[in-house]
């Protein structure tokens, strides 16, 4: 498939072959949590390793933990369980395990670009500095790119459940981490209702005036309506949406989107766990195929969802079965809408058209 040609046909293709093949493409993600990779096996040696004493209510084993994890009722349900998790993280090192563990399971699944995100507010108010956040994580990304050759890029996150003013001040804290070229990108994240994006104007100004390079992202349209996007988009200025399910809701906002390739970062396990549909095929996968909006698939918080990238990308061709020709137009515009240099883009891209023409031929 070359220059990201949509046109070409792949016909059918027995489930086994499209298996191996989404095994095999080449993979970009952009929406992962990494306290959300958190799983109940190092949380619970890092809990007795720094002497962190877990609340009654907390599940008391891993097997406990797991079946809790299975029947969320809500995203605030789930947030309840994640803040408690993640306050078991105290170390530089705590941070690079955390990180390192991850980009294991991302190599494992043709992962090959990894933009992750982190929550410093979420540790700060542990007495926990960004710069020990930031330093382990920052360890972890080039342990990532030396050992297992993925490309990655750092998001810091902002509350949007906690003051604006502490955000800003979380932004003006980081600003040397930013320049030192540790973080490269700002999102925002936590309930999304009822904290319109607006809310953070200031923050996302003051990080593009200092640094106009640096990725602006925000999670928008997972319990929102439409209009969290496009105000993420008005008010923030970011060029990338994630979640952005409710987009679907407007046809303005659809035509705006793929005219603009503004990529929304889906994650259907998530949006399946936290009840954001009741169904994987209810995700508007067709609809933004048909109308040319850029998305990548992405698992969010894995540890507690049950799926890293792969599975999410199984159970979506598993509800769309998609062909060969969709699956290169989705990891083609993931490419696209990542923030790496143009030549991994173009080694990336060039990776995706080699599996495509091996499973191709062999139909």
């Amino acid at each position: 498939m070359k220059n990201g040609d949509a046109s070409t046909t792949s016909g059918p293709a027995t489930s086994d072959h499209m298996e191996h093949f989404i095994r095999e493409l080449p993979k970009c993600e952009h929406h992962v949590h990494l306290e959300g990779t958190l799983e109940p096996e190092l949380l619970f040696q890092l809990a007795e390793r720094n002497g962190v004493a877990l609340p009654d209510t907390f599940p008391k084993t891993v097997a406990e933990c797991h079946e809790r994890y299975s029947r969320f009722k809500d995203l605030q349900d789930f947030l309840d369980h994640y803040y408690v998790g993640m306050s078991v993280l105290k170390h530089e090192d705590d941070f690079f395990e955390l990180g390192k563990a991850y980009f294991h399971k991302a190599h494992a699944d043709r992962c090959l670009h990894s933009e992750v995100f982190f929550d410093p507010q979420a540790h700060a108010e542990r007495g926990v500095s960004i710069e020990s956040v930031t330093r382990g994580l920052n360890r972890a990304c080039q342990y990532a790119t030396k050992q297992l050759g993925i490309s990655t890029r750092l998001i810091m996150c902002l509350l949007r459940h906690l003051p604006p003013t502490e955000g800003l001040d979380t932004v003006k804290q980081s600003l040397t981490l930013y320049e030192e070229g540790l973080i490269h990108g700002l999102g925002l994240d936590s309930s999304e209702k009822p904290f319109p994006p607006e809310l953070f104007t200031e923050c996302y100004s003051l990080i593009s005036s200092k640094f106009p390079s640096v990725g602006l992202t925000a999670h928008a349209g997972e319990e929102g309506d439409h209009s969290y996007v496009q105000k993420s988009l008005s008010h923030l200025n970011v060029t990338r949406i994630d979640h952005g399910v409710n987009t679907k809701q407007s046809e303005d906002l659809i035509k705006h989107v793929a005219e603009n390739e503004i990529m929304l970062t889906l994650c259907p396990l998530s949006n399946k766990k936290l009840q954001v549909v009741q169904d994987i095929a209810e995700l508007p996968v067709d609809l933004f195929l048909r109308n040319g909006v850029p998305f990548s698939i992405n698992s969010d918080d894995p540890a507690y969802f049950g799926g890293y990238i792969l599975d999410n990308y199984l159970a979506v061709h598993d509800k769309f079965n998609l062909s060969l020709t969709d699956w290169c137009v989705i990891s083609k515009n993931s490419i696209k809408g990542s923030w790496c240099s143009e030549d991994r883009k173009k080694e990336l891209h060039s990776l995706v058209d080699k599996v495509f023409d091996k499973y191709n031929d062999l139909i």
